[in-house]
């Protein structure tokens, strides 16, 4: 929600991009392809899996939570360095860039927010929400030359393909290694809009 607003297509000015806002290097090692035809930081589940990894090998380092949140805006490196200087482990006690320290008060608004949104004016009806689109995968281990076939192969659009598949960046995919990549289709009942499809996970964040 800090970082990108939940919007898959986020790049910031710095280049970093995805909902989880990854710079180019450090998503490479953390194991996420980037190329001309892919860029894994577009994929959700992936790029997910990256920060995670992320956030446990700074908690290893750090052991605070504070501390990881911080070192995820600013770096590993900076807080580690900051910390040593500083002698304090505690983040709130740091003297640290001022995007920095916003970022820590961002997420503990956005918590506070999430925790109960009808008290901080945030009225929800059950038709402002999305509900949730199937889909199925096919895996793909050899060059592809066009997607807009495939898409077509497959009973979507090229937009659609693209629209579920965001880390596929080019119109096609050489793939010379045969590497296995699984590519979603999304179910067609479920792309027009349905209120009887809608699932209410947080029922507080809903005005009947």
């Amino acid at each position: 929600l800090i970082e990108s607003n939940f919007n898959i297509r986020s790049v910031s000015p710095a280049k970093a991009a995805g909902i989880w806002q990854l710079m180019p290097a450090t998503a490479k090692e953390l194991g996420l392809e980037i190329n001309d035809d892919v860029d894994e930081r577009y994929h959700i589940e992936k790029s997910t899996e990256a920060a995670c990894k992320y956030f446990n090998k700074a908690y290893e380092k750090f052991g605070d939570w504070f501390i990881v949140a911080a070192s995820y805006n600013a770096g590993m490196a900076r807080l580690n360095s900051r910390t040593n200087k500083q002698q304090s482990d505690i983040a709130f006690d740091l003297l640290l860039p001022e995007e920095t320290s916003r970022y820590l008060f961002r997420i503990l608004a956005a918590k506070e927010l999430l925790k109960d949104p009808q008290k901080y004016g945030f009225i929800l009806k059950k038709e402002d929400l999305y509900h949730t689109v199937n889909f199925t995968e096919v895996t793909v281990d050899s060059t592809v030359t066009d997607w807009a076939e495939f898409a077509k192969q497959h009973d979507i659009s090229y937009f659609q393909l693209k629209d579920f598949n965001m880390w596929l960046r080019n119109s096609g995919l050489v793939n010379k290694a045969k590497k296995t990549y699984k590519i979603k289709i999304p179910c067609k009942d479920d792309l027009n809009f349905s209120l009887d499809k809608v699932v209410i996970y947080q029922k507080n964040w809903i005005n009947e």
